[in-house]
């Protein structure tokens, strides 16, 4: 029985593996920088921001470096936010794959995810030590809330990109839909702002969306006792579990609709 699952975990990896390269080609090919875009398109996108913060004066609300707030920030909506898109009828342009029975529906939308993860992960490890280096922002203060900040958004990212992608094979509309989703949830996922600053009475509602916890530890790990940050990481787990539970009932739904043209 060991066995049986230890090889049935191989196959698994060698196909999400297979997914993963398949993915990479189709999107960045072969020329120019190629794969280097996994991450460098998420650093423009960043530094982007960053630029437009430090032209905003963001320091005048905080005094942690411009810099350090919008890498911290828009990083973790990268994550979130292009995970779930890249899930967004992601079975139709791969529905020939199907015909191969070791390839299921979860493990399109999981090469999908992992491909935005790395390239996020890899965007704000580059800009945290380059802007560190030249003295524009500090190192992290403790790694421990940095990483499991990091890492509840990321399972978050996965529960979430299962769900919109189980969803959007459904309904063709919700594709649409859910890029106006997403632009409304970038203010309030704690990527522009900070617990602290927002009124007493408004700070527990806001910790109800579970992006901000998962902003709010990073920046705990980042600036350690600078700021005063208010995150929940035992809400943000709990609120992982669920959608993880809903997402992988909706995608094994999915895949018994699903049928190779």
């Amino acid at each position: 029985m060991k066995k049986t699952l230890r090889e049935s975990f191989v196959i698994q990896c060698n196909v999400i593996g297979a997914l993963l390269l398949r993915e990479v080609i189709t999107r960045y090919g072969r020329h120019n920088i190629g794969a280097m875009w996994l991450f460098v398109e998420p650093m423009l996108f960043t530094l982007g921001v960053s630029a437009l913060w430090s032209f905003a004066k963001v320091h005048s609300f905080t005094n942690i470096p411009e810099v350090g707030f919008a890498i911290t920030g828009y990083s973790s909506v990268l994550v979130w936010r292009n995970a779930s898109a890249r899930c967004l009828r992601a079975i139709e342009p791969n529905l020939s794959l199907m015909y191969h029975r070791n390839v299921k529906v979860i493990d399109i939308f999981l090469a999908r995810i992992l491909l935005e993860l790395l390239g996020a992960s890899a965007s704000i490890c580059v800009l945290t030590i380059f802007f560190s280096s030249i003295g524009m922002m500090l190192w992290p203060v403790d790694l421990i809330p940095v990483l499991g900040g990091w890492l509840l958004l990321c399972w978050f990212a996965t529960a979430l990109g299962f769900t919109v992608g189980a969803i959007s094979e459904r309904s063709e509309a919700f594709e649409r839909i859910w890029h106006v989703v997403t632009y409304l949830m970038f203010p309030l996922s704690g990527a522009g702002f900070m617990v602290q600053w927002l009124p007493s009475n408004i700070q527990k509602a806001a910790l109800w969306i579970p992006m901000v916890n998962g902003v709010e530890m990073i920046r705990k790990g980042y600036f350690g006792t600078v700021i005063k940050t208010y995150p929940d990481g035992a809400y943000f787990l709990l609120v992982d579990l669920i959608l993880t539970f809903v997402g992988l009932l909706m995608v094994r739904e999915c895949g018994r609709r699903v049928q190779p043209e």
